[in-house]
């Protein structure tokens, strides 16, 4: 497993209106879907393509395009669901899964409650979507089944990340073919595991709360 932490004027400028309290969420949803595009060109460096020939108006050349299968894209719901706009933006042809996971305030486990993607994605490119690696136990929970289910390489496009959340992936991911590709590290986890200094709960800032 590896990490990369994108370095960039602008996804720092956008990343510290998202971590500010005032920021509304209309203008939390638009600054969260610029910043993931900013990070998906960085997470897609590798993205898989093959040669093609083509006819330009003056002559032929050689260019290429996105090999098959296509990569696939996966939100963890409901946060998730928020960088998918910034995501398919910049892979328009990608196909698209879904994966409701919820964490257990408690114990902090993850457990999966809906999956609606492809059985095997043996062969595939996989990109997933979560705005905070906080423990590492949702996204360690979907990239195994992800790996289970037969894709060669994954990609998690993470908003922050907290050291020991990314301590928890290199560990239960060691030897696997996973990148993580986030805005920052932050400095640790509080003891209700959000990450600090952080931007608070992603969907609630997304979404508002559901009374």
């Amino acid at each position: 497993m590896s990490i990369h932490v994108v370095d960039h004027p602008l996804v720092a400028h956008k990343l510290t209106t998202l971590r500010d309290r005032r920021t509304d969420s209309p203008t939390f949803r638009r600054l969260s879907d610029e910043l993931v595009t900013l990070l998906a060109y960085e997470a897609t460096r590798d993205v898989r393509t093959e040669q093609v020939d083509i006819e330009t108006p003056f002559t032929r050349t050689t260019g290429v395009r996105l090999s098959h299968p296509r990569p696939l894209v996966v939100p963890i719901l409901r946060a998730g669901l928020g960088m998918l706009d910034g995501m398919v933006r910049l892979l328009p042809t990608a196909e698209v899964g879904f994966l409701g996971m919820v964490r257990n305030e408690e114990t902090l486990q993850a457990s999966t409650y809906v999956s609606r993607m492809p059985d095997d994605l043996s062969g595939r490119q996989v990109y997933v979507l979560d705005p905070m690696l906080a423990t590492g136990g949702t996204l360690v929970a979907a990239i195994k089944e992800l790996i289970g289910r037969g894709a060669d390489d994954v990609t998690a496009l993470c908003l922050l990340a907290a050291p020991e959340g990314v301590e928890v992936m290199e560990r239960e991911l060691a030897g696997t073919p996973v990148t993580v590709v986030t805005a920052s590290v932050d400095e640790r986890l509080d003891e209700n595991g959000y990450i600090v200094p952080g931007l608070g709960d992603a969907g609630d800032r997304m979404y508002g709360t559901a009374g």
